[in-house]
């Protein structure tokens, strides 16, 4: 009687058992990888949100006549003091809203000077310009622009 010859169709049990364990070592930093891709962009998302927070705000104080704006420019004094357009002290994400009147002397993009008074303060004389910003408590991150009527 003749004995059946072996296939060869097919993986042997070490050769499943090889590629099973080079499959686990590799999903190790795969798995690292996509978790710091994973809180890469929750933080991400966390300073777009902020980011845009800041930008509604700057656009709610735009949207306020510029007559309130100026009162309450002339009210802080200077643009180091934060006016009632800001978010509440007990915020979480307080944006806090700077305005001050505004020295805009000259062309900023012009080759002379812009400083015609040379005093090198844009917070000292007013020509109709108001300066708005919009920034975090801290004033780290912040948002800004003129606005005139």
């Amino acid at each position: 009687m003749m004995r059946p010859t072996p296939t060869t169709e097919g993986f042997s049990y070490v050769e499943v058992l090889v590629a099973s364990v080079i499959i686990a070592i590799a999903l190790v930093p795969a798995m690292e990888a996509l978790h710091s891709a994973m809180s890469a962009s929750e933080q991400f998302t966390s300073a777009v949100d902020t980011h845009y927070q800041r930008v509604s705000k700057l656009e709610e104080v735009l949207a306020e006549p510029y007559a309130s704006l100026l009162l309450a420019a002339q009210a802080a004094g200077d643009a180091n003091t934060a006016t009632a357009y800001s978010d509440g002290v007990m915020d979480p994400d307080r944006r806090v809203v700077y305005l001050a009147l505004y020295d805009g002397d000259a062309d900023p993009f012009s080759v002379i000077d812009p400083d015609i008074d040379g005093d090198s303060n844009p917070f000292t004389g007013w020509d109709g310009l108001l300066w708005v910003q919009v920034a975090d408590d801290e004033r780290v991150e912040m948002l800004e622009t003129l606005t005139r009527p």
